[in-house]
């Protein structure tokens, strides 16, 4: 043995021991079972509703290709997944290469289906042919049910391994064909935690029934708790993305919803199976078919979905590049033509034609190329190229168009597209003038602004005070090292129904973009935010609840990202004060409470324990009422306060709330009331 195989215990360090005995060949699905995670992503909740996303995007190629209208997803009471569709049905006869019926083939090998070769289906979701094989593979027992020929057909799997061979199992009736499959998905596989998100099921569901007019889709949900009612949605609309577009819009319009479709035609070389059952590189004619809707409306968030096949392509691709690059182009052209522009102004850029606009980018064709197996990101070069022509000329003729209706919302569009590149002008020019300046140097913030003295983002917080009552006992009750105040007086302007111009000119709304230091709308810089926190401090009764609605909307509209961050709070300030009668050593004097619960229960508590309190409790109606010192304790002071964090949650969700509470439509808001008022606990009104 040699010296340096007995320091390292692994043998002489030549690698002779290292040979191909060690190599390790993963079979068929064994691949799967061994890294998931190259197939769905992850094993969490995420991974289990993509391997649904399979099985559904597999009877919604059916759906594309025109033999199927209706798919039932069912979500079973012992944590099974079943897809029901009447499409075709997978094939049953034997595939003459492999011996094995066509169900066995597609639901155990990899990279096999009917979507190469360009036979079966002109456009599809899934191209790797590793869908449901993928599902199989990772699940503890899956169940196929195909009806087709007249029979019902019929075999059951146990992780990825066929339980005998596919069989007649009865008649099927005449006319019938689908395929029912059901699976339990591997907790030898998936993480503990990880469950089925029925409100995703939904959104998806509701997604492709869009994207699919007259398809139908049922989500059942049998898994009935404590004998809850089985939740069942039916999702199907016949106005395909137009109406999608219109769904997902927050905003009043400024255009009808456009719709620009078109096609093209690219060459690709791809293996095709010839007579023989051999693989053959050939040139083929692709064709790419393009249909976007959008809209612009009257706010500045941008909403755009796009869509390979009806997958969704989260993260944009070359179809997306090609729909933004046609759209920047197309508006520069017309703008300097109709003059809009000015000489000497530069061309705007793509935030500014995107300001506001609502749109639902499609493409459909056989065969596209994604990035990973996940198919987030389309990487088909030739979809730029097509969909930037279809774009660019749809657009152009919508923009000069002589009708009318169609002439006066283009030139509202393309008004809507100047305002917001002059704003983004104006805004970067005062950025950086104010760069240029220290905050000790300029005049700019309020007068009734008291800053703290530490210039420290991280340590420093920004109080938000209802009342110049308020404001001289939160004066006297910081820490000036840090801590700074901004009274405002009465109720703040509704950004939710104003524009922008009249939310700028109302003096609270701008005192507080002012102070926070980090512009507004698009051009907001959260590097630039001038403390770390910015805490609403109002008063507990229903007044105070509406001032910090207000202030909520203003940040959520114009400072999103300091919410997103986690920045913004609302100070806790106590209802009630309990005066103890001669309190124990240890014991304090004073005792809060937050609300009317918690001080029914304190109180009992202090006569089960024989504690002595005046029966004057004090009630605080407002900040003002406070001493100082009371003040400090219970609502400023970092070692006793309680703060309530500002997060947004489901953004989506939010957006709609603060539209229904905040927005124009009042009717909405009248029957929100209304169906509330029977749930409404009365004793909680501040009256």
């Amino acid at each position: 043995m040699t010296a340096e195989s007995t320091v390292t215990g692994t043998g002489p360090k030549d690698g002779s021991n290292y040979t191909a005995r060690h190599l390790l060949v993963l079979e068929g699905l064994e691949a799967v079972r061994k890294r998931p995670g190259m197939y769905i992503g992850s094993t969490d909740s995420r991974g289990l509703m993509h391997c649904l996303w399979e099985i559904i995007d597999n009877a919604v190629d059916e759906a594309l290709a025109g033999y199927c209208d209706h798919i039932d997803v069912l979500l079973h009471g012992d944590g099974s997944v079943e897809v029901r569709d009447n499409g075709r049905g997978i094939p049953v006869d034997v595939e003459p290469k492999t011996g094995l019926s066509g169900v066995e083939v597609v639901m155990t090998k990899l990279h096999a289906g009917g979507k190469f070769g360009g036979g079966s289906y002109a456009a599809s979701g899934g191209l790797h042919g590793v869908g449901a094989s993928v599902v199989n593979a990772l699940s503890e027992r899956l169940e196929v049910e195909v009806d087709r020929s007249g029979w019902t057909h019929a075999i059951s799997f146990h992780r990825g391994a066929p339980e005998g061979s596919l069989e007649r199992t009865k008649k099927a009736p005449r006319g019938r064909t689908g395929t029912r499959i059901r699976y339990w998905a591997d907790k030898q596989i998936f993480l503990k935690d990880a469950k089925l998100s029925l409100d995703n099921l939904h959104n998806r569901a509701r997604q492709t029934a869009f994207l699919v007019p007259g398809l139908t889709i049922v989500v059942r949900d049998e898994r009935a708790i404590d004998g809850a009612p089985v939740d069942e949605q039916v999702f199907r609309f016949d106005g395909g993305i137009g109406e999608f577009c219109e769904f997902l819009a927050p905003d009043k319009p400024v255009c009808d919803t456009l719709r620009l479709a078109g096609h093209g035609t690219f060459k690709e070389t791809v293996p095709v199976l010839d007579e023989l059952g051999h693989m053959t590189p050939t040139e083929v004619v692709r064709e790419l078919g393009v249909d976007i809707a959008l809209r612009w409306g009257t706010g500045y968030d941008t909403t755009l979905r796009s869509f390979v096949n009806i997958i969704s392509t989260p993260k944009g691709g070359t179809h997306v590049s090609g729909f933004e690059k046609a759209l920047v182009k197309t508006f520069n052209e017309q703008l300097r033509a109709a003059k809009l522009l000015r000489v000497a102004e530069d061309d705007v850029v793509k935030d500014d034609v995107l300001e506001g606009l609502t749109a639902v980018v499609t493409v459909r064709l056989a065969e596209p190329q994604f990035e990973g197996q996940t198919k987030e990101v389309l990487g088909t070069s030739a979809a730029a190229r097509i969909v930037s022509n279809v774009v660019a000329k749809e657009l152009k003729d919508f923009l000069t168009s002589t009708k009318r209706d169609a002439k006066a919302q283009a030139r509202a569009v393309m008004e809507k597209v100047v305002a917001a590149a002059r704003t983004r002008v104006a805004a970067r020019q005062h950025k950086d003038a104010q760069r240029r300046k220290t905050a000790l140097e300029t005049s700019s913030l309020p007068a009734k602004l008291a800053d703290c003295r530490s210039d420290d983002v991280d340590r420093s917080e920004l109080f938000i005070v209802e009342g110049d009552s308020a404001l001289g006992t939160a004066k006297v009750a910081r820490n000036s090292e840090f801590q700074a105040l901004l009274p405002i007086r009465g109720k703040i302007l509704n950004v939710q129904k104003a524009s922008v111009t009249d939310m700028l000119k109302n003096a609270e709304c701008a005192a507080i973009i002012q102070v926070i230091g980090a512009g507004s709308g698009r051009t907001f810089d959260i590097d630039q935010a001038r403390y770390g926190k910015v805490i609403m401090m109002t008063d507990a009764d229903v007044d105070g609840s509406h001032i910090r609605t207000l202030l909520l909307t203003l940040f959520q509209r114009y400072m999103r990202p300091m919410i997103e961050a986690g920045r913004v709070f609302a100070a806790v300030p106590p209802l009630h004060r309990i005066e103890l009668v001669q309190p124990k050593k240890g014991q304090d004097k004073y005792v809060y409470t937050y609300s009317d619960s918690e001080l029914r229960n304190t109180l009992l508590e202090f006569q089960r324990r024989g504690v002595r309190y005046k029966d004057a409790i004090q009630r605080y109606k407002g900040l003002g009422e406070m001493d100082a010192d009371q003040l400090a304790e219970t609502t400023m002071d970092p070692r006793h306060r309680v703060l309530r964090r500002i997060n947004l949650g489901d953004l989506e969700q939010a957006e709609r709330t603060f539209d229904l509470l905040m927005g124009n439509d009042v009717a909405p808001r009248k029957e929100f009331i209304v169906d509330s008022a029977a749930v409404l606990d009365r004793s909680r009104i501040d009256a």
